[in-house]
C-alpha cells in the first residue's frame, strides 16, 4: 500500500506546487540523463512523493555539492503511476527512479525495465527480511531469476495507532492478544468513548485492518498455491476456504467504529485522532505525518495488530515505501549508481526516516527514536515482518470496493465469494493471453 498524502503542512503544498509545474514541463521530454558542452551528466530523477519532494531536493543539493561532475533533476508529478507507464510505452525510462514497492512495481519488474543492483555494495547493507519483500513483488528474469531490481530506501508498517492519554484514563492496556483487543474496545465504547475513528468514505482504509488479519491468518504459501491452480483448476485454496476468519474478524473491527464511519474520509480521520476523538485508528506509520499536520503535539502510540490469542504469533505487515531503481539502458550507468549510493548511505537513509516517520530498511540501523513507532519498532528491527498482502492482488480484482461493502454491510459470505470470482476471472484473462502469444 502507498503512504496518502492529502494532507500535508501548508508550506510543503508551495514546494509541491512548484515541483508539479516544473515536472509538468519537464515530464514531456523525460528522454534519461544527458551530458552538456561541458561534460556534466544531467540525471532525470522520478520521485513519486510529492511529500517529499523538499526532503529530496535537500539530498540533491548535498549530492551534487560532492558531485560537480553530475546534476540531477527532481521530476514529481501528481499521478505518478499513470506518468511512469506513459513515459515506459513512449520509451522514455527515467535514469533514477523511486516508486512505492508494490504490485504495480512488481509488474514493471517482471517487464525489465529496471537495472539488476544486486551486485552493487549497497545490496549487501539492506536487511534481508525488507529485500525480500520487494523480491516476492517480482523481479526481472525467467521463472523468477534472483535480479535485484530496487533497493528499499524507506519502509512503513502497518499496526494499530492508539491515544496513550485515553487508555490511561479508561485504565486500558495495550492489547496482546485478540481477545484483550476486543475487550479493550467494550470498554471503550462503555465509557462512551470511541474505540475506532473509520473512515470508509475512501474505500481503501478498509485495506490496512484486513492484510494484517489476511496476513497473519491466511496458510503458508497462500498466493503462490493461488495463482497455480488457476491454470491447472485444481481448487485446494480459495478465500472462502481460507479467509473466512480475516473477514469476520474485519467485521468485528468496524462494529466498533463511530455511527458515521461510512461518510468520513481519510484526512477527516487524521483530524479526529489528532484531535483525540477515539482510542484507536486502524492505519499505520504512514499517517503518522498527516496527524501532526493536525496537531503537533497529538498523542500518538503504535502496536501490531492482535489476530490470535497467541501473543507470540504476532508480526508487523510492512511495505517498502519507497524503492530506489535504476532504468535498465540508461547511458550513464555509472553516474546513476553514483546517486544511488548516495540515496543508499546511512546517513541519507536515517533522515529521511526521520523526517518521514518511516523505518530504515538497512542492517544494524539504528531505531527511529520517534515515540510513535516504539510499539512497532521492535519487530522491524527483528525481521517479524510479512509484506502486504494487497500487493499480491492484481490490480484488476476491486479489492478496496468489496471491503468497503463488506465492513459497511457485514457480508462476509457475499465478500469472499466475491472475491474468488473476480480473482478467477483476471486468472482467466491472463491465462488465455498467454495462450495466444
Amino acid at each position: 500500500m502507498q503512504s496518502p498524502s492529502s494532507t500535508r503542512p501548508r508550506h510543503r503544498r508551495v514546494r509541491r506546487a512548484t515541483a508539479v509545474l516544473v515536472a509538468a514541463a519537464t515530464l514531456a521530454a523525460l528522454s534519461g540523463c544527458t551530458a552538456g558542452d561541458d561534460g556534466q551528466v544531467t540525471l532525470n530523477f522520478f520521485q513519486f512523493k510529492p511529500e517529499a519532494v523538499s526532503d529530496f531536493a535537500a539530498i540533491i543539493d548535498d549530492f551534487e555539492a560532492e558531485n560537480p561532475g553530475i546534476r540531477v533533476i527532481q521530476n514529481s508529478v501528481p499521478d505518478p503511476d499513470t506518468a511512469i507507464r506513459t513515459l515506459l510505452v513512449k520509451d522514455k525510462v527515467p535514469d533514477v527512479l523511486t516508486l512505492n514497492v508494490n504490485g504495480n512495481y512488481g509488474e514493471l519488474a517482471r517487464a525489465c525495465i529496471f537495472a539488476d543492483l544486486g551486485s552493487d555494495p549497497a545490496a549487501e547493507t539492506v536487511n534481508p527480511a525488507v529485500q525480500d519483500i520487494v523480491q516476492s513483488l517480482g523481479t526481472c528474469g525467467a521463472d523468477g531469476a534472483a535480479e535485484v531490481n530496487a533497493l528499499p530506501f524507506a519502509s512503513n508498517a502497518s499496526g494499530i495507532l492508539y491515544n496513550p492519554d485515553i487508555f490511561a484514563a479508561n485504565g486500558v492496556e495495550v492489547p496482546t492478544t485478540w481477545t484483550e483487543l476486543v475487550a479493550a474496545a467494550d470498554t471503550f465504547q462503555a465509557n462512551g468513548v470511541s474505540p475506532f475513528f473509520c473512515t470508509v468514505k475512501d474505500s481503501w482504509t478498509a485495506v490496512p485492518a484486513f492484510v494484517n488479519l489476511g496476513g497473519t491468518l491466511m496458510p503458508d504459501g497462500f498466493f503462490d498455491t493461488l495463482r497455480e491452480e488457476s491454470t491447472s483448476g485444481a481448487g485446494t485454496v480459495s478465500f472462502a476456504e481460507d479467509f473466512a476468519d480475516a473477514a469476520d474478524k474485519e467485521v468485528t473491527l468496524f462494529d466498533y467504529c463511530q455511527d458515521n464511519f461510512a461518510s468520513r474520509d481519510y484526512n477527516a480521520g487524521n483530524k479526529a485522532f489528532a484531535d483525540g476523538e477515539s482510542a484507536m485508528y486502524l492505519q499505520g506509520s504512514y499517517a503518522i505525518p498527516a496527524i501532526r499536520a493536525n496537531n503537533p503535539d497529538a498523542a500518538i502510540g503504535s502496536f501490531p495488530y492482535p489476530v490470535t490469542d497467541d501473543a507470540d504469533a504476532r508480526v508487523v505487515v510492512s511495505g517498502v515505501d519507497v524503492g530506489i531503481m535504476v532504468g535498465r539502458n540508461t547511458p550513464h550507468a555509472a553516474e546513476a549508481q553514483k546517486f544511488v549510493d548516495y540515496l543508499m548511505s546511512p546517513d541519507v537513509v536515517s533522515a529521511y526516516s526521520e523526517a518521514q516517520s518511516t523505518f530504515s530498511p538497512l542492517k544494524d540501523a539504528e531505531p527511529n527514536n520517534d515515540p510513535a513507532l516504539a510499539g512497532l519498532e521492535p519487530y522491524f528491527t527483528a525481521g517479524t515482518i510479512i509484506g502486504f498482502i494487497d500487493h499480491q492482488i492484481p490490480a484488476a480484482v476491486p479489492l478496496v470496493n468489496l471491503l468497503q461493502t463488506l465492513v459497511i454491510t457485514g457480508d462476509t459470505e457475499t465478500f469472499l465469494a466475491d472475491l474468488d470470482s473476480e480473482w478467477d476471472k483476471v486468472a482467466a484473462r491472463t491465462t488465455t493471453q498467454r495462450q495466444g502469444k
